[in-house]
């Protein structure tokens, strides 16, 4: 009932049957591709009232992740699978941008897990409400305002810089005050400073958190 197109390999159309609903795809991860084109099979149609959901099990992970969904009014559509890839992909019924996290990096030498792409044909009331809700939680997620904790360490960050730069403009201010006491400091005087400074930098690092 299904094909399946990856750009650069031959077309897949074979599936491992689950049950009378269930279909399942084994894609090898390598050659690596960022997009998966799933389409019903010409002449090929879904039982009325009926939607196929297209899942993934990445490289990596134990769960099948709810890509979006095909079905006789819209026989094909394209999934993303790669976060870091470009563009949008259709994600068929009731999803724009069917965007899953990327599969876990496998150690250096050690086999690729293959790709698991299942397809499961559902009463299609069922399946638009799985990608209402899919939608929503993508919705949700993207809206998630930063936690207090981020917050406060950016302050401290921001405070630190702050009180870091005020402490150097100090310690330059007191050493070029020492020159004299007119408006026109010499150029040689800031390059003492700055020669100075290093020293003091590469010999204690943390003489300006000491400093009052």
């Amino acid at each position: 009932m299904f094909g399946v197109i990856i750009s650069g390999r031959p077309v897949l159309t074979e599936p491992q049957t689950i049950s009378q609903a269930q279909f399942a795809f084994t894609i090898p991860s390598i050659p690596a591709f960022s997009h998966i084109v799933v389409f019903l099979l010409p002449g090929t149609t879904l039982p009325d009232g009926t939607a196929a959901a297209v899942y993934a099990q990445l490289p990596g992970s134990t769960e099948f992740k709810l890509l979006g969904a095909i079905a006789n009014e819209k026989p094909s559509a394209i999934f993303k699978v790669n976060n870091k890839a470009g563009g949008p992909a259709g994600g068929g019924l009731g999803d724009e941008d069917a965007m899953v996290d990327e599969g876990v990096a496998s150690p250096a030498g050690s086999a690729v897990p293959d790709l698991a792409l299942g397809i499961s044909v559902e009463p299609a009331q069922q399946v638009a409400a799985n990608l209402d809700q899919k939608k929503a939680q993508e919705t949700a997620a993207a809206a998630v305002p930063t936690t207090g904790l981020e917050l406060v360490r950016r302050g401290q960050n921001t405070a630190t810089t702050k009180v870091l730069a005020q402490k150097i403009i100090q310690n330059c201010y007191g050493f070029l005050t020492s020159w004299g006491t007119g408006d026109t400091v010499p150029l040689k005087a800031f390059q003492a400073w700055w020669t100075k400074f290093e020293h003091k930098m590469d010999v204690d690092p943390e003489f300006l958190e000491r400093s009052d």
